[in-house]
Formats: C-alpha cells, sequence, structure tokens
C-alpha cells in the first residue's frame, strides 16, 4: 500500500456489485433517514449512523456480510469501525452514493 492508497475512496460501483453477487450479503445505507427518503440504491435498508450502536436487534446475525455505504463514505467507514467492534466480521465500507451511477429509488422526481 502506498501513501495515496490512504486517501483512495472505496468504489460504490463495485461494491454494490459484490454485494449483488453474495446471497447473504447486506446492504445498510447509514444516512439519515430524510437522506434515505430522498434516494437510496434498491434493496438497501436505512440504518443511521447515530443508530448503529444500538441496534443490535434489527441487525442481522454476527456472521452475515454487511457492505456500508453513505454520502461520502466518510460515516460508513466509521460504522464499520462500531459494527466491527460489535463483533461483525464480514463488514466492508463500499463508500459513498454519491458517485453511484446505477439506478436509486425514493425521492421526487422533477
Amino acid at each position: 500500500m502506498g501513501i495515496f492508497d490512504l486517501f483512495r475512496r472505496p468504489d460504490i460501483n463495485a461494491g454494490v456489485a459484490q454485494w449483488q453477487a453474495d446471497p447473504q450479503g447486506v446492504l445498510l445505507d447509514v444516512r439519515t433517514r430524510e437522506e434515505y427518503a430522498q434516494g437510496h440504491i434498491p434493496g438497501s435498508r436505512n440504518l443511521p449512523l447515530d443508530q448503529v450502536v444500538r441496534a443490535r436487534e434489527g441487525l442481522p446475525d454476527r456472521s452475515t456480510p454487511l457492505y456500508v455505504y453513505c454520502y461520502s463514505g466518510a460515516r460508513s467507514g466509521r460504522a464499520v469501525s462500531a459494527l466491527r467492534r460489535m463483533g461483525y466480521a464480514h463488514v466492508t465500507n463500499i463508500g459513498g452514493i454519491q458517485t453511484y451511477r446505477g439506478r436509486t429509488e425514493g425521492g421526487t422526481t422533477a
């Protein structure tokens, strides 16, 4: 890993493809409920960052692969750290929806 790898953000498009290829995977959007309602990746579940630690009952089994995104990748990085501390071993920060090129659902149309 080079020095510039520290600043490289995950590619959400590759992360979504990885989630789609994983039959046990769960896609978590850790943005606020309002942001989620404005548009999210189809099939994702909303679990705002400030609720991750308190939401044990709403989360799948700790062996379930989790793919986590937010707007830019920063909140999802914090969520991944928290989930790992909670015992989730298969957690991936796939980045931010701001660079997502696929279809979204929710939100309003112009």
